[in-house]
C-alpha cells in the first residue's frame, strides 16, 4: 500500500502544468511520458465524464516524441515545451470542428488554429483534444444532442458546469492540467466554482474572439465573450496568460489595445485594499458560499490586506443590461445558429423571451410576479427585440453602469474585492432552465468587463446546505433542490479587480490558495 502512495504522488497527472513545464526541462522526466499518462487518465475516465470530445491522442503522442527530441538536441524551449493542455470545443484547433454544440456546424473543420491556440502551440504546448459544450454555449451546465451530458467528477448527478464545463470536469479529474475556456456569463468562473479549480476571465477584450468562429451567436460588442484559463493552480493561470498576452505583430479583427501585461509580483497583498460582500440583493448565495467569503477575509487580513465591507451597485440593473443587450435581436441570431435544431430547455426559454412580443412583455410580467415568480417576471420584462434607439439605451446604460462600480470602488477606496461566483454548488443536471439568477454574481463582471477570477476555498460542510425559507419562486425551489445533498461539493471565491489588473487579481487568488 505504501508502494501504491508513493507512485501516486509522483504521477505527471497529479502535477501542475507548471510543475510539468519544468519537470521536462530539466529531463526529470520525457514529454512522451507526461503525454501518454495524461491520455491515460482521460480513456479511464473519460467514459463517465463526457468532457473530451474530439480526442487528438495520436497527433499529440507525434508532437511529444518531438518535443523530447528538441529538448536532446539543445533546442530553445517554450514555457508550456511538452505540457499536455486541452481546449474547448468552441476554440479553432486545425482540423477540428467547432460546432459551439450544434449538429449544423459539425464535419466542417477548421483549416488552422486561432490566434491564442497558436499562441499555446508556439509555446510548446500538446494539445490532448477539445472539450465538451453545451447547446450555443448558452447554459450553466453543458448538454447538447451533439455531443451529450458532461459529467462532474465527484457526482454524476451533477454538472460540472458551462459553458466551460467538459474543460473544467477533465482538469477536475487529472486528465488535463491546463485549458482554455471562453466567459459571457460566467462560463469560466462557474465552472471553476463547480469543479474546485482556478480560472480567470480577463478584461474585456484583453484577448481575441477570433479564435472562435463566425457562427457564434451573439454577433455584439456591447458585452464581449472572453476566453481565459482553467487550471488547478493560480501559478498555472498565470503561467497561461504570461503566454496568451504575448504581443502580436497582427493586428486582430477585435483590435485588442496594446494594454501592457502586469507581473504580479510587482503588487504586494499588504499594499491592498479590499472590499467584500456575501448577498448582491438579487438572489441569495448559499451558506456555505457565503461562509467561504467571510473566511477569504480573514485570510486576506492575516496576508496584511485592509478589507472592508463593500454595497454593489444595483445588481438588478447589471441583470436587466445584460438579458437586454443579449436579446435585443428577438432571438435572431440564436434561431439562425440553431438551423431548425431543436432548442434544449433553457435556449428555448431565452427564444421564447426574446420573441415574446413588447406589448406584451408587461402584461405577463405582472402576471408571474401575482403569482409569485418575481425572478421570472424580472427576465420576461427586459428581454426582447428592440429598436435600434432603444438597444443604443441600453449600450448608453452599460457603460453609466461601468461608471457606478468605479465611482463605488473609488469611494470606498478599493483596489479589489471578493464575494461569490455564483449563488449554488455544482447544480444538478437539467436545473439551470430555473436558476438564472444564480448567475447573478457572475455577471456583473461581464457587463462592467473588470477582470475577475475564481479560487476554490472550501468545501459545503454537512449541515450547512440550506437556509432558505419556503417560497412560490421557481428559482429559490430550484435552488433548495440543488442545495440538498450538496455536502463535499467544492466551494471557490470570486476575486475581482479595476480594469487591466489581472495582476491584482492574481495576486489575491494566490494568497487565498496560500492561506488553505
Amino acid at each position: 500500500m505504501l508502494q501504491e502512495k508513493e507512485q501516486t504522488a509522483v504521477s505527471p497527472t497529479h502535477l501542475s502544468a507548471t510543475e510539468l513545464a519544468a519537470g521536462i526541462r530539466d529531463g526529470q522526466f520525457s514529454a512522451v511520458d507526461v503525454v501518454e499518462a495524461h491520455i491515460q487518465r482521460i480513456e479511464e475516465v473519460n467514459d463517465g465524464l463526457n468532457a473530451v470530445v474530439i480526442p487528438l491522442f495520436e497527433q499529440a503522442r507525434r508532437e511529444a516524441k518531438a518535443a523530447d527530441k528538441a529538448r536532446r538536441q539543445g533546442e530553445p524551449l517554450g514555457p508550456l515545451h511538452g505540457v499536455p493542455i486541452t481546449i474547448k470545443e468552441q476554440f479553432k484547433v486545425a482540423g477540428t470542428d467547432c460546432t459551439i454544440g450544434l449538429s449544423a456546424h459539425a464535419k466542417h473543420p477548421s483549416p488552422e488554429d486561432g490566434p491564442l491556440v497558436a499562441r499555446l502551440r508556439e509555446a510548446g504546448a500538446i494539445i490532448l483534444g477539445k472539450t465538451n459544450v453545451p447547446q450555443l454555449l448558452t447554459a450553466w451546465e453543458t448538454n447538447s444532442d451533439l455531443y451529450g451530458r458532461a459529467h462532474h467528477p465527484l457526482n454524476h448527478d451533477r454538472t460540472p458546469g458551462g459553458s466551460s464545463g467538459g474543460e473544467s470536469a477533465i482538469i477536475a479529474a487529472g486528465g488535463s492540467p491546463l485549458g482554455l475556456g471562453g466567459d459571457l456569463g460566467g462560463s469560466v468562473r462557474v465552472p471553476a466554482h463547480f469543479c474546485g479549480l482556478c480560472g480567470l476571465k480577463p478584461t474585456s477584450g484583453r484577448l481575441t474572439n477570433e479564435d472562435t468562429p463566425g457562427h457564434f451567436f451573439a454577433p455584439q460588442e456591447a458585452i464581449l465573450p472572453q476566453p481565459g484559463p482553467l487550471a488547478r493552480t493560480t501559478a498555472d493561470i498565470r503561467l497561461a496568460m504570461d503566454v496568451l498576452t504575448n504581443p502580436s505583430p497582427h493586428t486582430s479583427v477585435d483590435n485588442v489595445p496594446p494594454v501592457p501585461w502586469y507581473a504580479p509580483e510587482e503588487t504586494a497583498v499588504s499594499n491592498l485594499r479590499v472590499g467584500f460582500y456575501t448577498d448582491n440583493g438579487y438572489f441569495s448565495a448559499s451558506p456555505a458560499i457565503r461562509r467561504a467569503v467571510t473566511e477569504a477575509v480573514s485570510a486576506l487580513q492575516a496576508s496584511g490586506a485592509t478589507v472592508v465591507p463593500f454595497s454593489p451597485p444595483d445588481t438588478h440593473e447589471a441583470v436587466r443590461l445584460f438579458l437586454g443587450v443579449l436579446s435585443a435581436d428577438g432571438g435572431q441570431a440564436m434561431r439562425r445558429a440553431l438551423a431548425g435544431e431543436k432548442p434544449h430547455d433553457l435556449v428555448k426559454g431565452l427564444l421564447q423571451g426574446g420573441e415574446t412580443p413588447g406589448w406584451l412583455r408587461p402584461l405577463l410580467a405582472k402576471l408571474f410576479a401575482r403569482q409569485g415568480q418575481t425572478h421570472l417576471a424580472f427576465m420576461i420584462e427586459n428581454m426582447g427585440k428592440l429598436p435600434a434607439a432603444d438597444y443604443l439605451q441600453l449600450v448608453e446604460g452599460r457603460a453609466h453602469y461601468r461608471t457606478r462600480w468605479l465611482q463605488a470602488m473609488d469611494a470606498a477606496q478599493i483596489d479589489a474585492l471578493v464575494c461569490p461566483p455564483f449563488a449554488l454548488p455544482a447544480l444538478t443536471h437539467g436545473s439551470s432552465v430555473d436558476l438564472f439568477p444564480a448567475a447573478s454574481y457572475a455577471i456583473p463582471f461581464n457587463v462592467t468587463g473588470m477582470p475577475a477570477g475564481v479560487v476554490p476555498f472550501t468545501t459545503v460542510q454537512p449541515g450547512e446546505e440550506s437556509d432558505r425559507t419556503a417560497s412560490k419562486d421557481k428559482a429559490d425551489i430550484a435552488a433548495q433542490f440543488v442545495e440538498q445533498g450538496s455536502a463535499g461539493l467544492p466551494v471557490g471565491v470570486q476575486v475581482v479587480a479595476r480594469h487591466w489588473r489581472e495582476d491584482v487579481v492574481l495576486n489575491l487568488m494566490a494568497a487565498l490558495e496560500a492561506s488553505r
